[in-house]
């Protein structure tokens, strides 16, 4: 007979999950994969020099208070953290490591106090520690974005249009200025529209416009519920197109993995935050903020992407096994039952949990929550994660307990609402090794 191995900590009716009958209508979303992982993006054509660029005109943004965490519901010891961490903020550099401390516990005030899009800029590492340096550093991720979106975004017959004047001007030719389209004797073979060349720019637009319509159909299904990423008004409107611009970027600078079915949901709790900055100038700029902090977020799960890699020690697969065996460390009990006795697979639910860091499984204001403690964890953002997931599946011991495979699974696969300071609190009592905070 199998030993159970449940702490004492967990002896507890405070541990188990209410049972919810009525959430099993959210839909299951299916996560594509592409062959080859991520690429730090790099610029395609030469930058030019730095240049402030324009400022994007944009609606007034919106709060979605049914969905943003107000002050107040804040505790004594949250109001208390909110001025320690405003404190550390203000000074002229700053100690990742205290605000690491401080933000592992929640970032009280949400983005309207302005503390969690600064502090979750810094733990990207967008944001230097030294503070004088913010508004340098800014205005060149600004600026480089802004030709990002000039050289990537650009109609091929603009770029053909381009390259024919350049070749003007290198042959010391008599400036031509046209409005019209390009006479065909004046088009270059390898960048006409009908060329098969792979180099030419019509073949690579032709190559990317799948992608695209995949980006744009995912973008309008992010969060239905939520006026701010969907409907028609002038502001859903603005933060699709954001975000569609976003991918699309991103895609075009990482050939190697392009877009990914799921991304825009990774995407949408750094836009929201950053759009919500109380700071106009940060909110006026929160698309290139986001396009920056999104990749370096991605870059720590790049390989979960990558299909080759699915069954090597860095795949998909293998990180779905660590949270198999962090499962069977802390409660075999619960683990033999559902991998031997009930035979529920933990790829059937753990994939999307992971690959879309729980984006899919909590309110979206539990979802900013979680995340500020997964961008805080000094051990990076996917241990932390497969901790909560682990945690995730203790609060529902009981439950599970008493459930076959079609009631486990069904339930995994639409989680049940859950205390989230509960839940990282159990994540916090799986580590391994002391914090290192």
């Amino acid at each position: 007979m199998v030993k159970s191995r449940v702490p004492e900590w967990l002896n507890s009716s405070l541990w188990s999950s209410p049972i919810d009958e009525d959430r099993f209508s959210r839909y299951a979303s299916k996560f594509a994969t592409t062959d080859s992982p991520v690429s730090p993006p790099v610029p395609i054509l030469q930058p030019e020099p730095p240049r402030q660029p324009e400022p994007p005109t944009r609606p007034p943004v919106g709060r979605d208070t049914d969905n943003e965490d107000e002050n107040g519901g804040c505790t004594a010891e949250d109001i208390a953290r909110q001025a320690q961490l405003v404190v550390e903020l203000s000074r002229k550099v700053i100690n990742v490591r205290v605000l690491r401390r401080l933000s592992l516990e929640g970032i009280p005030g949400g983005a309207a106090a302005g503390i969690r899009p600064t502090v979750w800029k810094i733990l990207l590492g967008y944001l230097p520690c030294e503070q004088v340096i913010w508004s340098t550093e800014l205005f060149k991720k600004r600026s480089q974005y802004h030709r990002f979106k000039e050289d990537l975004l650009m109609n091929p017959s603009e770029i053909t249009r381009r390259l024919e004047k350049s070749a003007k001007i290198a042959n010391n030719e008599e400036k031509f200025e046209s409005t019209g389209p390009l006479p065909r004797s004046r088009v270059a073979h390898e960048e006409h529209p009908l060329s098969l060349g792979k180099n030419s720019v019509w073949y690579q637009y032709f190559q990317d416009s799948e992608i695209i319509e995949q980006i744009e159909r995912d973008v309008k299904r992010t969060h239905p519920n939520m006026d701010f990423f969907c409907g028609d008004s002038a502001l859903a409107k603005h933060n699709q197109e954001a975000m569609r611009r976003i991918l699309i970027i991103f895609a075009k600078l990482n050939p190697d993995i392009r877009y990914v079915q799921g991304m825009n949901e990774v995407l949408a709790p750094i836009f929201y935050v950053f759009s919500n900055d109380p700071d106009l100038e940060n909110s006026e700029s929160a698309e290139a903020d986001t396009f920056f902090c999104f990749v370096e977020l991605l870059s720590g799960f790049r390989d979960l992407f990558c299909q080759k890699l699915d069954n090597s020690v860095v795949g998909i697969r293998s990180t779905i096994t660590r949270l198999s065996e962090l499962l069977k460390e802390h409660d075999e009990e619960l683990w033999r039952h559902l991998e031997i006795t009930t035979k529920v697979n933990p790829q059937f639910y753990a994939f999307r949990w992971i690959t879309l860091l729980l984006t899919g499984e909590f309110s979206f204001t539990d979802t900013l929550r979680i995340w500020d403690t997964l961008l805080s964890d000094p051990e990076g953002p996917l241990e932390t994660l497969l901790r909560v997931c682990c945690g995730m599946l203790i609060l529902a011991r009981r439950r599970l307990l008493a459930g076959d495979f079609t009631s486990n699974l069904k339930m995994l696969q639409h989680y049940p609402p859950t205390n989230i300071s509960h839940l990282l609190h159990v994540a916090n009592k799986l580590r391994s090794q002391p914090s290192l905070l």
